[in-house]
Order: structure tokens, then sequence, then C-alpha cells
């Protein structure tokens, strides 16, 4: 049957690798990947800091591409090499149908984004200036939060893919919920979402799938399976035990 999701799966092309013993392939979830299946609406990437989710996530964003640090296709700007060749190994499966639009979110270059916005709107151009996609004020004048809210409820669209990189960096617990509903809104539009998150907020979409990245490599768990959820879960339901554990001489 056909489908209309955008990313089908994703491999790595094993036999190009020469070592497994130098970054990126000695990471767990490299090392050991080989076919990794999408969900056709929301696909979550969980594991703790250093286990490579923004590592595998940049190689599928560049793949696709997009700009290593963040953006829609058109954004074509290099602050700062850093991203890794990863995506020089990854061979991405694609649906019959093309976004219609995409951007890929990275919270730690997000300022880089904002910057080569007002960049590209202070030279001439015959169109709109680039800004009143994002709402019509500089997104160095809100906090991250709010900006990141404006590119989620005034850029972001339908039929469109979207490559998140812990999009809840810079929102409270409610603003979380506030990005879960929009996200929501965009996936009954028709878009695919990849995200690469800490939190059980947001990983608690219904029926998206959730890869967990640890030293075993990449395992598909259930939301209720996370480290993330139990640990929060435990915490609310007793915060003075779990101190008195974390905080005792």
């Amino acid at each position: 049957m056909l489908t209309t999701q955008f990313i089908l799966h994703l491999t790595l092309q094993r036999d190009k690798v020469a070592s497994f013993d130098r970054y990126p392939f000695n990471l767990p979830a490299v090392r050991t990947l080989d076919k990794l299946e999408m969900h056709p609406k929301v696909t979550f990437l969980v594991g703790e800091n250093g286990s490579g989710k923004s590592t595998l996530l940049e190689a599928l964003a560049v793949s696709m591409g997009f700009n290593a640090e963040g953006g829609s296709k058109n954004f074509r700007f290099d602050t700062r090499v850093s991203h890794s060749e990863l995506h020089e190994y990854l061979r991405v499966a694609k649906g019959y149908k093309r976004p219609q639009d995409g951007w890929f979110l990275r919270a730690e270059s997000f300022f880089n984004v904002a910057t080569e916005i007002e960049k590209l709107d202070e030279a001439p151009a015959f169109g709109p200036p680039i800004i009143d996609s994002y709402g019509g004020h500089s997104l160095h004048e809100q906090s991250h939060g709010e900006s990141f809210l404006k590119l989620l409820n005034e850029r972001f669209g339908g039929r469109s893919l979207f490559i998140l990189d812990e999009p809840e960096a810079a929102l409270s617990p409610q603003r979380q919920l506030d990005a879960l509903a929009r996200l929501h809104e965009l996936v009954r539009q028709g878009s695919q979402f990849v995200i690469a998150t800490h939190s059980p907020l947001l990983m608690a979409y219904p029926d998206a799938w959730v890869y967990r990245l640890d030293a075993d490599g990449i395992t598909r768990v259930g939301y209720e399976d996370t480290a993330h959820y139990r640990v929060m879960k435990d915490f609310m339901a007793d915060p003075q035990r779990v101190l008195g554990c974390l905080l005792k001489d």
C-alpha cells in the first residue's frame, strides 16, 4: 500500500565504513545501526546525553537536504563546521510524495538561524521580508521559548517534514503542552516529525514510535518504559523521598 510519509527508513551503509573505532561510528547507536524505520507521523529518539541522538538526527537532516546548523532547505550559511560525516554513510528511503516544506531545528544553533534571517532581510529583495513568516518581529527580541513558538505557530505548516533536536530546551511545561497541541495540528495536516528529546511531556504523543539510544544501540520501546517517564513519575509521586535519597549526608 502506498504511504504518504516522507521518510520511510534510514540505513547505515556499513560496507562503506572503514572503521567503527572512530567517531561517530564508535557511538553504540551508530555502531549497531542497520535499518531504522520511521513512523509516518511522529518518531522520537531518546537517551542520555552523549548517546548519539543529535548526531544521528543531524546526519538525517543533512541527508534530506537541510543546512547542518538548521533552518529550511533555503538556508545555506555556515557559522562553524561541527557536523560529523555520518550523513555520507546514510541511505534514506523516501516516500513517493515530496514534503511541501520542512525545517531542521537545532536548539544550540537557533540563535545563528535568527541572525541569518536578519542578515538576509538586510539585502535587497523583491519579495516580503523573511521575518514576516515568523510573526514579523525579530526572533532576537523574544525569549528563546517565545521565538520557537513563533516558529512553530507561524512558520510550520502542513504536508511538511520537521526534524527537531530538543525543541523543549527553552519551553516551560505549559509551553511544552502548547507545542504538543500544535504538533498534533500539523500531523493532522499531513506533516511528519522526527524529534530528539528529553521531555516526557512531548514523547507522550499518542501512537508515536520511541527509540531508546543507549550502550546496547537503538531499541524501540514503549513510552512508559523510558527512563524519562519512570524518573519523572517516581519524583512526582514522592518528591521528599527522592530528595532525601539524593541529598542525604
